[in-house]
């Protein structure tokens, strides 16, 4: 395929570390050209931020990049190799459907992987066609840019492309194209991949460009492996913190579903939770709750583990003493995890400052919201706003009971009740993505051709804190009895 010269009018401004690995860590390739490629929709705000020029991609020499029919001067193609430990088994994978056309550079010097999903078969797609359908490939847009306006960290979706083909899963599908910005698409898997092929040389060129990728400052420790195992855990700690704290499931934490810089990436069968329970699974495939909700802390635990253990070539001479090293380094994720958990909960009830009943006061309120299946983002919202409707929950005698405990405990606090009003604002969400109105999105745009509906759902979703007239209306649940919501995997 030749390169679209004219596509550096767009503003691509590519390098390609990535390509400068050791040729075992991927295969070059070019995207495989679609039929009838059409934008369906563009992120104009983050098109800007890539140092990209929006309206030059809307263009049909801009669509033909995005759809993987031309490739951009500078960039180079390539499917990334990694494995992964599927619920608990280590299998050799790589991208089966995906492939990473360069790094863009920005005007301000960051680096960003540009990476085409849906763009056909590559060495690593086993029995897949390599294809994507458009419902997965909206799907994943809608909930990562839904995650990055709520402060999570996120890969984000720059575009999605119709391709003018169909493809065949249970049904004819319309297929798609989704370009995907990532800091990176390092993955656990990655490691687990190298630690594989038995080469530490490679094993170690993999370490050194991720710490010089993402942790440049610790390059220079005096143990920079078990640095970047530290920086990795505390990244994991932080992110999972965040999901718990809006109720976010991901549903499918292999090893190769874990990025390296700390991002949420590969959204398949995820969800937001509405009724609060610890058990809550979405995913179809997840038939153990391997996934739910509650074990998202100690699955990402056991993925750190899994983690260290490439490492351990890298980290000590001595076995004994790189074993050590490991466990001292994610013998820290309980710890920092529950450190970011709990401020957060101290933020989300407008607490300041530290008391040693926080946690069970916090704890208290979860096992009530449990038991009378109460929202779990509505639920926050109601006390930020002491806004009590006529629930299970609210009109009970064990809510007024721990809401007289709550009270005292803001009463003991120096700073204003006008502070703490405005820390549960800041923290909890007016809206997150309801699975009703995404499926009705969805629904609409691929079914019907209409975007309007999700057009209109990104659009209150770009600011979550916002507390508007119109955001109340996207809080509300589905009306009447539904049947218990499943995602399946994209493919």
């Amino acid at each position: 395929m030749k390169s679209n010269k004219s596509a550096n009018e767009m503003g691509w401004n590519f390098d390609n570390s990535y390509a400068r690995l050791p040729a075992s860590f991927f295969v070059r390739q070019d995207p495989v050209p679609v039929k009838a490629p059409k934008l369906m929709i563009l992120n104009e705000p983050l098109a800007v931020s890539l140092g990209l020029k929006g309206q030059a991609l809307h263009r049909e020499e801009g669509v033909a990049v995005l759809a993987g029919n031309q490739v951009p001067k500078g960039a180079c193609p390539l499917a990334q190799a990694y494995a992964g430990h599927q619920f608990g088994q280590l299998t050799m994978l790589g991208d089966g459907r995906a492939l990473l056309l360069g790094e863009q550079i920005t005007p301000s010097g960051a680096r960003f992987d540009i990476q085409l999903k849906g763009s056909g078969k590559t060495p690593y797609s086993r029995q897949g066609d390599g294809r994507a359908a458009l419902g997965p490939m909206l799907r994943e847009y809608i909930i990562s840019e839904a995650m990055h306006a709520l402060g999570i960290k996120t890969t984000r979706s720059l575009a999605v492309v119709t391709t003018g083909e169909s493809i065949l899963r249970e049904t004819e599908l319309p297929g798609a194209i989704l370009t995907r910005v990532a800091a990176s698409h390092l993955r656990v898997g990655t490691f687990q991949y190298a630690a594989l092929g038995g080469n530490v040389e490679e094993l170690r060129i993999l370490a050194d460009y991720a710490l010089q990728r993402h942790f440049p400052e610790r390059t220079h420790d005096e143990n920079p492996y078990h640095a970047l195992l530290q920086e990795v855990v505390k990244g994991q700690a932080a992110l999972i913190a965040k999901w718990q704290l809006v109720g976010f499931i991901h549903g499918v934490m292999n090893t190769d579903n874990m990025s390296i810089s700390g991002e949420t990436m590969d959204y398949g069968p995820c969800a937001f939770m509405d009724a609060y329970d610890p058990e809550t699974v979405f995913s179809s495939i997840d038939l153990q709750g391997r996934y739910a909700y509650g074990n998202q802390p100690k699955i990402t635990g056991w993925n750190l583990a899994r983690f260290a253990e490439t490492l351990l070539p890298l980290l000590h001479l001595d076995p004994s003493e790189a074993i050590r090293l490991a466990q001292e380094a994610i013998s820290e994720f309980p710890r920092l995890y529950h450190a970011h958990w709990i401020s957060g909960m101290r933020a989300k009830l407008g607490m300041f400052g530290e008391e040693n009943e926080d946690e069970a006061l916090i704890e208290g309120l979860l096992q009530l919201m449990q038991k009378y299946h109460a929202d779990f983002t509505n639920t926050f919202r109601a006390l930020t706003f002491h806004s009590f409707e006529e629930t299970n929950l609210f009109g009970d005698s064990e809510f007024s009971q721990w809401h007289a405990l709550w009270q005292a405990r803001l009463s003991r606090q120096p700073e204003p009740t006008d502070s703490a009003h405005q820390l549960m604002r800041n923290t909890n969400p007016a809206i997150i993505p309801r699975n009703h109105r995404v499926e009705a999105a969805l629904e609409a745009a691929v079914k019907r051709g209409d975007d309007s509906v999700m057009m209109r759902l990104l659009d209150v979703l770009a600011k979550p804190y916002a507390h508007t007239g119109e955001q109340a209306e996207f809080a509300q649940l589905p009306l009447g009895s539904v049947p218990p919501y499943r995602t399946y995997c994209g493919t």
